[in-house]
């Protein structure tokens, strides 16, 4: 397991960001905004300079997160275009950063959870996008059509595009209200299709509290990970502020900008310090069972 954090829950400065992950023994930055400048509007010259500064500090670029399908369900032909146009320039994004992925959503859903419809929309949009240049995971999204593993799979078994794979975030899952409890359950239903976990805790779904304190059990998340041999990247979402109240909705849905960072450095810093502490736990026990017993 590779620890990581999504830059703009720390910092956005790329530099304070990437000095703490590499203080705190982390091994990669997760890209979102930067410089108040959201992922999807960064010009060459400003993804040249993150990645720079991300492997100056000696870390890797984890992932790349535009708000890629982050939208209403497409309906007219202008709108598959500009969903299509937003992806095929992730890519394109993700290369210059030398990312190993691009996340995706499954669009806003409008009411219940409705994956096949969504699939159906998505076929259309990622027609003739180069998913075989940089992969794409579909994200377990609060607010879209695959708020669960199990929604998420009925989208890419509907999508027929071996090539998506899943970035679970369980959080998500309890913050939606559809499922409460993802683990063990959800977790199973999707571990072999799994390339990416976002880690945050949700307090049901007021809002979001420092790691192990919230819904989620993550020591057992991470025992099991271990356990099933899992070798990508933990990256750590925080979500939570010290000083100020939950993150808005909006917020929420559009993180990018000092409005949504403000409070996130030393929230995060104490959250990649538990994450380090329980992933390093986890390790340990699966390595030396008998210590997990101590």
């Amino acid at each position: 397991m590779r620890l990581a954090i999504i830059n703009d829950e720390a910092s956005q400065d790329i530099h304070a960001a990437a000095a703490e992950a590499h203080r705190l023994g982390f091994g990669g930055l997760e890209i979102r905004s930067s410089g108040g400048v959201p992922p999807h509007l960064m010009d060459d010259a400003q993804l040249a300079a993150v990645r720079d500064a991300v492997t100056g500090h000696g870390l890797e670029i984890a992932g790349f997160d535009p708000p890629a399908l982050k939208c209403a369900l497409p309906r007219t032909g202008a709108e598959v275009a500009a969903a299509r146009d937003l992806v095929v320039d992730a890519v394109r994004r993700a290369e210059l950063l030398g990312a190993p992925f691009v996340r995706i959503f499954t669009f806003y859903r409008e009411g219940d959870p409705d994956p096949r419809r969504a699939a159906k929309a998505a076929r259309e949009v990622l027609d003739g996008v180069p998913a075989d240049r940089v992969p794409l995971l579909v994200e377990t999204g609060m607010r879209t059509n695959s708020p669960t593993m199990r929604h998420t799979l009925e989208f890419l078994d509907a999508l027929g595009d071996d090539r998506l794979a899943v970035l679970w975030d369980p959080g998500n899952s309890v913050f939606s209200g559809w499922d409460p409890a993802p683990f063990p359950q959800d977790y199973a239903l999707g571990r072999e299709r799994i390339r990416h976990v976002h880690v945050k805790d949700p307090d049901g779904q007021s809002g979001y509290v420092r790691l192990g304190d919230g819904d989620l059990p993550w020591p057992a998340i991470l025992n099991t990970l271990a356990e099933d041999g899992y070798r990508h990247w933990l990256s750590l979402e925080t979500h939570w502020r010290i000083g100020r109240k939950p993150l808005t909705q909006q917020q929420r849905d559009e993180p990018w900008g000092e409005e949504f960072t403000a409070g996130g450095f030393e929230a995060s810093s104490q959250c990649m310090r538990l994450l380090r502490e329980m992933t390093e736990a986890a390790r340990t026990a699966h390595t030396d069972p008998a210590k997990a017993t101590a």
